[in-house]
Order: structure tokens, then C-alpha cells, then sequence
């Protein structure tokens, strides 16, 4: 039985993010993501300027005058959410944390994707495979995969990306949309002197993106239609000056002292985020993936309208 105040809360992000599927984003998502080929659609008398190579000559033959196969775009597609629910999703240094931002921006594609006759299906990772709901139509199975994001409770803190990944590839047998919602925060944890030195992974422990395996990615990619999702809170990449702090691994327990007040340990944090997200478009570069960057403290409608529109230049063009 879900809680009431969940109901409730899902229902007021269907109502905020229909409106923003409406004005704007089911538009761009159409444009953005193409279908899989074409369908035959009918033939039609030859007219001057037709291709030949689309005559068909089996009714040009029986009819004794030229005719054309005409083709329709294949429009409906299958789009897969990737969602990490680790346990450094539950942080949120302003009104959202990072899993509830994952569940706006889901809602969003999900509607997007049924707005446009699309199949949407949801799979939830942790350090394991935690839940796999089959791509489906319809605005009921939109709002039971919306109610998994934000209600479901994972067994694992840690987080697998691997792992999901190689589900993935064993699930999808066919081309689908795989859009991956996360932090992007690797497998591979700091050691304690890494931890006095201030190399903390964004607002409580500093990662590495050692164990993300960038064959595993390529390997996704070459057979799907990649998009990465990267959500980040602003406490993560740079620390704020309020004193010492006592910081809690959301994924592993271990609790950390640190004093923020200490500019040279927060400039040695700021430069090692950046190191980190460099090494982060590396790797997507690497595996031929697309990449949005989403922020809890700012509007996500802008960075989704600009990769939608980096995306449908690049396809005019390519």
C-alpha cells in the first residue's frame, strides 16, 4: 500500500512536469531521438523528380506505367531508465536531493517518451540489480515507474554501474534509448590518508571512476542509444566555509572531520572535483556516450533543452 503523501507527491510532479512536456520538451524529444528505420508505407505513381531507386518494378510490371514505394519514418521506440539509488543519491544540500531530482527528470523523458508512442521501462541498480520493470505504454505504467523511483527501498548503498550495465546488454535484446540517471560517483573508495588529505569524494567521500569499465559502457553504446545523466549538488563540488564539519558516508557509515574553514583544503577538494569530472567526460567520451550535467540548486528544463538541440544539429549535420 503506498503512503498517501507519496500519491499526493507524485501526482503534483506529474502535474509540474506534463506542463513542461507540453510547452517544450516533448517537441525536442521527438527530434532528438529517431526511430529505428523505416516502415513501408505505400506505393504511388511515379512523378518527375522521384528517386528510381525507390520504383517497384513488381507494380511498375503489372500496371505498365512506373511506381514508387513510399516509406514512413519507424517513430515508436523503446526508452530504458537507468536509475542509481546508492546511497549517495539520498544527499541534498538545498530542497531536493539528488534521487528525487532523478525521479523529476524520469518523469519528464517517461512522458515525453509516451507522449511520442514510445514503450518506457525502468531499471533500479544499487551495488546490485535491485528492480527491472519491462518497457511498457501508457500513463499508468509511466506513474508506477515514477512511484518505484522515488518509493522503492534498495537492498544495496553502494553502487555497481558495471553491473547495471551488463544487465542491460543481457535484457535489451533489441535497439532501445538507455538513458542512465546518477552521480557517476565510482565503485572504488579513498583510503583514510586520502581522506586527511582532503580528497573527499564530492560532499562526503571522494571516488574514483576506476571500476566503471569504459569497455562495458562502449559496449552499451555500440547496441544502444546511450545518454548519460549526470546530477550533482553544489556542496559536492565545492565546500562551503562554515567550520568543521561531520561528514557521513551515505553508503558506507564512515564518519569524517573537516575543517572547511581551511582554504588550502577546500581549494585542494574544488581541484580534485574538477580532476574527477574531467576524467568523467573522458571516459563518456571514450564510450561514445552523450552527456547532460543537472544541478539540484539550478533549472534542469535549460540543460535538457540544450542537449536536445546539440543533438538534433549533430543529427541535421551527420
Amino acid at each position: 500500500m503506498i503512503p498517501k503523501e507519496l500519491l499526493k507527491k507524485i501526482r503534483l510532479l506529474e502535474l509540474k512536469t506534463r506542463r513542461l512536456v507540453d510547452e517544450a520538451v516533448a517537441g525536442q524529444y521527438h527530434s532528438a531521438f529517431r526511430g529505428q528505420g523505416m516502415d513501408f508505407d505505400e506505393v504511388r505513381e511515379y512523378q518527375p523528380g522521384d528517386d528510381v531507386r525507390s520504383i517497384d518494378w513488381n507494380v511498375t510490371a503489372r500496371m505498365n506505367h512506373p511506381f514508387v514505394k513510399k516509406f514512413r519514418e519507424e517513430r515508436e521506440l523503446t526508452v530504458l531508465l537507468v536509475v542509481d539509488l546508492s546511497g549517495s543519491g539520498l544527499f541534498g544540500s538545498g530542497d531536493q536531493s539528488k534521487r528525487e531530482l532523478a525521479a523529476e527528470i524520469a518523469c519528464v523523458l517517461a512522458f515525453s517518451a509516451i507522449r511520442n508512442q514510445d514503450r518506457v521501462g525502468l531499471l533500479l541498480f544499487t551495488d546490485q540489480v535491485e528492480k527491472f520493470i519491462p518497457p511498457r505504454k501508457g500513463r499508468r505504467h509511466v506513474l508506477r515507474v515514477i512511484r518505484d523511483i522515488l518509493y522503492y527501498e534498495p537492498r544495496g548503498t553502494g553502487t555497481s554501474l558495471s553491473g547495471a550495465l551488463e544487465f542491460v546488454s543481457r535484457v535489451m535484446a533489441h535497439r532501445a534509448v538507455v538513458i542512465v540517471l546518477s552521480d557517476f560517483l565510482g565503485e572504488t573508495r579513498p583510503t583514510r590518508a586520502e581522506v586527511a588529505g582532503h580528497l573527499r569524494r564530492r560532499a562526503v567521500h571522494n571516488e574514483t571512476l576506476g571500476r566503471i569499465s569504459v569497455s562495458t559502457l562502449r559496449q552499451v553504446s555500440r547496441r544502444h542509444d546511450t545518454v548519460a545523466v549526470e546530477m550533482t549538488d553544489p556542496c559536492e563540488l565545492e565546500l562551503p566555509d562554515v567550520g568543521r564539519l561531520l561528514l557521513q558516508d551515505a553508503e558506507t557509515g564512515e564518519l569524517v572531520e573537516i575543517n572547511t574553514s581551511d582554504s588550502r583544503r577546500r581549494q585542494a577538494f574544488a581541484e580534485r572535483q574538477q580532476k574527477t569530472r574531467r576524467e568523467l567526460d573522458r571516459l563518456f567520451r571514450q564510450a561514445g556516450i552523450d552527456a547532460i550535467r543537472i544541478r539540484t540548486d539550478q533549472p534542469y528544463h535549460q540543460s535538457l533543452a540544450q542537449f536536445f538541440e546539440t543533438r538534433e544539429k549533430r543529427r541535421r549535420h551527420g
